[in-house]
């Protein structure tokens, strides 16, 4: 009989250039919550509102030569760094863009759901989708 795993996700890094102000955005713009925040140690992790005790995210400075080059190279293409999951595509949007969040792409319906891109002013584009019902 074949076993099945008991692993998760727990913590996913994002590079950002500055983790306290990706910290500030992650939770006063974005709307996350504060499950570690030590800036004297650069360390801020946050998760989201409707699940604080899931996965987290941990905004990781980008000082490092290879991570800068990365972070940076992702961003210039154009790719997101992120993808953040919401039923409501449209009310996040108009919701961020009220909060002077910057997109790069309005939300479209692609076949793999609805999508909108962001900035988070921290170095990276962020995905937001919505599932096809």
């Amino acid at each position: 009989m074949e076993t099945k795993s008991s692993l998760k996700i727990g913590l996913v890094s994002i590079y950002v250039n500055s983790p306290e102000t990706a910290f500030n955005f992650y939770t006063e713009v974005l709307g996350f919550v504060k499950v570690i925040y030590l800036p004297e140690a650069k360390l801020a992790i946050v998760a989201s509102p409707l699940d604080p005790q899931g996965t987290a995210l941990l905004l990781e400075p980008n000082e490092n030569p290879i991570a800068n080059r990365y972070q940076k190279e992702i961003y210039e293409t154009g790719l997101p760094a992120i993808v953040l999951s919401t039923e409501n595509i449209f009310q996040e949007y108009e919701r961020l863009k009220k909060l002077g969040v910057k997109f790069k792409q309005e939300p479209i319906e692609t076949e793999w759901g609805i999508l909108a891109i962001f900035d988070d002013t921290c170095g990276n584009w962020i995905q937001l989708h919505q599932p096809l019902k």
